[in-house]
């Protein structure tokens, strides 16, 4: 492994180092198979969610996109370690790179995940945050039929807003099952949130906030039928 370096918790994708879209790579030649379903983590940070997910979830391949290059670099190094043939990290920023990566990839892709995202509380750097109109409208040209997009983060504010956006585009319908025992609301809908991930992995926020027994809120969309 690398040595470990002072990684930056928070970087400005509206940054013009950010600005290059990536390219997609051969996936013939990234995964074992690449005609298998494909999970999207959208921030993965350390990619420690995904890779776990790689680990439990075989049949599916799983590509995790950061912002934050050495965070990217040190996930692909312990990938090639652990030999994982359906895993695969980008450094990129998501909101430019969406399109380009995956509009020719050979298989549908069925599943997207955005997990506790940078939240830039400041009004002034909103524009900042990961789920924008334009993000929403260009995953709903990239995913097939009834695939699935979960988001959640613990603070609420920032997960309504992203519910917000996916409300906003008639291509996403939200999931209203499997509510939470405690029939906790959002605030300013009659929309509960969701009792607990869907996966049989976690995200270390995801494991200090239950172990600390702090809320996290959930919900899942999906993609409605094609016209």
């Amino acid at each position: 492994m690398p040595p470990i370096r002072r990684v930056r918790q928070h970087v400005n994708p509206l940054s013009h180092k950010y600005a290059i879209p990536a390219i997609a790579p051969d996936w013939s030649e990234i995964f074992a198979n690449p005609h298998l379903p494909l999970h999207l983590d959208i921030g993965c940070a350390k990619g420690d969610f995904v890779r776990e997910m790689a680990q439990k979830v075989p049949d599916w391949n799983f590509l995790g996109l950061e912002i934050r290059a050495p965070l990217v670099e040190r996930a692909l190094i312990r990938r090639n370690l652990d030999r994982q043939r359906n895993l695969h990290f980008v450094f990129c920023n998501a909101n430019n790179s969406l399109k380009p990566l995956l509009e020719n990839y050979p298989s549908a892709l069925q599943c997207v995940s955005i997990q506790f995202p940078d939240p830039w509380f400041k009004k002034r750097h909103q524009k900042r945050r990961v789920v924008q109109p334009e993000l929403v409208s260009t995953l709903a040209t990239l995913m097939t039929a009834g695939g699935k997009v979960w988001l959640q983060s613990d603070i609420e504010t920032v997960c309504q807003e992203m519910c917000d956006r996916f409300d906003e585009n008639p291509a996403f319908a939200r999931s209203s099952s499997h509510q939470n025992a405690q029939h906790q609301k959002a605030q300013h809908q009659n929309v509960q949130w969701l009792d607990a991930s869907p996966f049989p992995a976690k995200t270390d926020r995801e494991r200090v906030g239950e172990e600390k027994g702090l809320p996290v809120y959930r919900a899942m969309y999906f993609r409605q039928g094609l016209p």
